[in-house]
């Protein structure tokens, strides 16, 4: 009962589509997909060049302006990191599971949603790695929660991130001390379903929120998680499903369906993000 319907690069698209539905920290909206198209395999790299910003004078009439001359600076972002997936699947136990046709499929989303906490993780320890969240924070009230928002809000117009965009990735925890603030209740959480679906639950204090269990730990001492508010400016993410691959197993009545997964993730103006060490979050 080989997998003859199995077509590579149809399931190899379901594939990153189910990923891309699943990720929080890589989603977009939190992440730019800039350079998307400039990966190709592992072990590659994309050069990003971010240009000097230009120079505002006053005007003379007649007179020549000073202006600078544009400059690029160079980052690099290296696709530097590949998770593979497999599952074998006998004869027998696919026929006993009453299989429905879409089984590929299913197995194809299962995968997808693995992968997407690995690449969740990875992209959210870029972005611990570039920010400081200062002192650690303790929340045990609703209150505290929102407030902390509003904090979080005000130190991203200090550093004059565009207002229009801007995100935090919370814990469930965390989301469960919103969901009793009337603030966010009356406003925030009245989002329908399809929203929800790519981990947005909720808007607050001018950001999307987004719920996920791959907040990085804190630095310090008191176990807490970091709350990372941003925008996409901040972090560049790319990623492919470079291979999927159906095979017959040569000595067994097995079929082999397994992926590869590249991505890499690079976080080039660390001033568009913030964040705080919560504990109780």
């Amino acid at each position: 009962m080989a997998l003859t319907n199995f077509v590579p690069e149809v399931w190899a698209a379901s594939t990153l589509t189910a990923l891309d539905e699943a990720l929080a920290y890589g989603s977009e909206g939190v992440t730019n997909r800039d350079f998307e198209g400039d990966v190709s395999d592992f072990g590659g790299s994309v050069t990003i060049n971010t240009v000097t910003d230009p120079t505002v004078e006053n005007y003379t009439p007649y007179t020549d302006m000073t202006g600078g001359n544009a400059a690029t600076t160079p980052q690099t972002m290296d696709i530097n990191q590949r998770k593979a997936w497999s599952l074998n699947i006998d004869d027998v136990d696919r026929a006993q599971a009453r299989d429905d046709g879409d089984f590929v499929t299913k197995v194809t989303k299962r995968a997808a949603h693995l992968l997407s906490k690995t690449a969740d993780a990875y992209i959210a320890a870029q972005m611990a790695a570039a920010v400081t969240p200062g002192a650690e924070v303790t929340v045990d009230a609703a209150s505290e929660a929102y407030d902390l928002l509003v904090d979080l809000r005000t130190s991203l117009s200090q550093n004059e991130v565009p207002i229009d965009g801007r995100w935090v990735v919370v814990t469930p925890a965390f989301h469960g001390w919103l969901l009793k603030d009337p603030r966010f209740v009356a406003t925030g959480d009245a989002l329908g379903g399809t929203t929800r679906s790519s981990g947005v639950v909720g808007q607050a204090a001018g950001f999307t929120v987004l719920e996920s269990n791959q907040a990085p730990n804190g630095p310090g001492a008191g176990a807490g998680k970091l709350i990372i508010a941003g925008h996409a400016v901040a972090t560049t993410y790319a990623d492919q499903i470079t291979k999927v691959e159906a095979l017959r197993h040569p000595k067994q009545f097995v079929d082999i369906l397994r992926g590869l997964h590249v991505y890499g993730a690079k976080v080039i103006r660390p001033s568009a993000l913030v964040a705080r060490d919560v504990i109780g979050a």
